[in-house]
């Protein structure tokens, strides 16, 4: 579960994830009182339990509290698997806002450009009959710096 949960998470881990809490809890639910009756089994003088038995009570006890431990190692496992998980869809969520906003910091100047450009107040095809590409030719070296410097920065 824990080598899933690194290489992809999915909600269906999540969701085993959330299985194993619930097992883990419903095993403690279970063991918690049998610890208390066996402690009160050895404590208590009846005709019933010999001497003898009062070693192997011990012994049970014993086993339950380390059940009981072991529980609650899984149980905080579970919860840090649980972290694991949310930190892997918090990291791939962030992987993807950093492309949308590389793309997004690409567009804003292109799209200032177009902006200026289609204004209709100085249209430079009509002076100039390559203002037009003159124009994308613009648009295509600003948005070629700006893909060297990110790259740069290592932010692509």
């Amino acid at each position: 579960m824990e080598e899933k949960l690194v290489a992809n998470p999915t909600p269906n881990t999540l969701q085993g994830i959330h299985n194993l809490k619930r097992d883990m809890i419903f095993l403690r639910k279970s063991v918690w009182p049998l610890r208390e009756i066996i402690s009160g089994l050895e404590r208590t003088e009846s005709s019933l339990i010999e001497e003898s038995t009062g070693i192997y009570l011990r012994d049970v006890y014993d086993h339950s509290i380390q059940v009981i431990d072991t529980i609650e190692t899984f149980r905080d496992m579970i919860s840090g698997m649980l972290d694991i998980y949310l930190s892997s869809i918090s990291n791939k969520m962030n992987e993807v806002m950093k492309v949308l906003t590389i793309i997004a910091t690409i567009f804003i100047p292109l799209t200032f450009i177009a902006g200026i450009y289609g204004m209709n107040f100085y249209i430079p095809e009509l002076q100039f009959c390559w203002g037009y590409f003159a124009a994308l030719f613009i648009m295509a070296v600003v948005s070629i710096i700006m893909l060297i410097f990110f790259r740069k920065k290592k932010w692509l």
